[in-house]
């Protein structure tokens, strides 16, 4: 298990992203694996179907009379991220990357259910400090010292605690460049919102163990001591690592937004 990071995502997502940006803002910084190459192509086998299983209703022009029209993507940060500082509050605008801000959500979500999501394709900054574990007397096993999910929760509270149809009307909104963005990443036939409702799902089949989770440390990087969890992706782990209560609330978050969107 490698404690790379940020969910909040919020995966999401700033809107369906909300909650993955939110997960991975609080990474771990000191158990960082190296970054690998991101987006992977679609296999032959996951060439998605000629209509979207869950289209969205996006902004029509009758309903954006009052709304400036969108920027093109290229140009899309500065704009963006004001839309996300009105969801949220103007506190997550110091956690956001300054450049390729839609991409990096896109490619983000795209990645939680993967092993590992390179540094360089987060949303967010990292949170300073470092992943807290503690040895278990008489045993060569740690558990996660509550200390270490409080450090998630300032995050979790603004996004759980963001309007739930404000933030799916900015996804919405947003919607044509989130889709572009996710052709650039290599899905010229992908429907974006299919993707992000695929993600969510996989994020709440995240299973919750009952009582400690144990890790150990055979090296530098801790694993789970339970191969089943070891073998988690890095969306699901992340909720683990946040401990029980901050990743109900995220669950109870990205339920909503399916809601929504599906």
């Amino acid at each position: 298990m490698s404690h790379s990071n940020t969910a909040w995502i919020i995966t999401v997502v700033a809107l369906a992203s909300a909650a993955t940006l939110a997960l991975w803002y609080f990474a771990p910084q000191t158990e960082q694996p190296p970054d690998v190459a991101a987006p992977v192509i679609p296999a032959p086998d996951d060439i998605p179907p000629d209509k979207p299983l869950h289209p969205l209703h996006t902004v029509s022009d009758g309903e954006s009379y009052s709304l400036v029209d969108l920027p093109p993507l290229n140009d899309s940060d500065g704009y963006f991220a004001l839309a996300l500082a009105d969801v949220f509050g103007n506190d997550i605008k110091d956690l956001l990357v300054k450049s390729g801000l839609i991409e990096k959500v896109v490619t983000t979500i795209d990645n939680l259910p993967r092993s590992h999501v390179a540094e360089r394709v987060r949303p967010l900054q990292r949170i300073p400090g470092s992943f807290q574990a503690e040895l278990q007397d008489g045993e060569d096993v740690f558990t996660i010292r509550p200390q270490n999910f409080a450090r998630y929760e300032p995050l979790v509270d603004l996004v759980t605690n963001a309007d739930i149809d404000h933030v799916v009307a900015t996804y919405r909104r947003f919607y044509p460049l989130l889709q572009q963005a996710y052709i650039n990443l290599g899905y010229p036939d992908g429907y974006f919102n299919d993707r992000v409702v695929e993600v969510i799902d996989h994020l709440l089949a995240t299973p919750q163990p009952d009582g400690p989770v144990l890790l150990t440390r055979p090296h530098v990087l801790y694993e789970y001591a339970d191969p089943d969890l070891e073998a988690l992706s890095s969306g699901q782990q992340l909720l683990l690592r946040m401990g029980e209560q901050n990743a109900l609330r995220m669950m109870k978050f990205f339920r909503d937004i399916r809601s929504r969107i599906a």
